[in-house]
């Protein structure tokens, strides 16, 4: 079971770094400090720049917005909450700071990656 999931992160891990070595539009900037200084604290989050939002849900879980975002050329959802809603961001381009992680749904673990940080490029 667990070879599966460290396989399936190696290979959303290395999808994303084929979009970072063909735009180089998508590196870290050296202006975001911030996400810089997430990333040296805490190895384990990456981070993407102006990838393209494929879809964007949004639904209501208790007092939380639960948001799910699907980005282009990625078969993994990306998820985050937020106490109000947000304007969809559905063919917009992102900046993200996030970590792998699994969520299990009926029975079976499924890879998600937890959004730390967003914001429009």
């Amino acid at each position: 079971m667990y070879p599966i999931y460290t396989l399936r992160i190696i290979i959303a891990c290395i999808t994303l770094l084929a979009f970072i070595d063909t735009d180089q539009s998508m590196t870290t900037s050296k202006k975001n400090n911030i996400a810089t200084k997430l990333i040296l604290r805490h190895p384990k989050l990456i981070h993407t720049e102006n990838i393209k939002v494929i879809s964007h849900v949004q639904r209501e879980s208790d007092d939380w917005q639960l948001n799910t975002l699907m980005l282009d050329g990625v078969d993994v959802p990306f998820k985050y909450k937020r106490k109000k809603r947000y304007k969809n961001l559905k063919d917009y381009r992102v900046n993200i700071t996030y970590y792998p992680d699994s969520e299990k749904v009926a029975g079976f673990d499924i890879e998600i990656m937890k959004i730390v940080r967003i914001k429009v490029a």
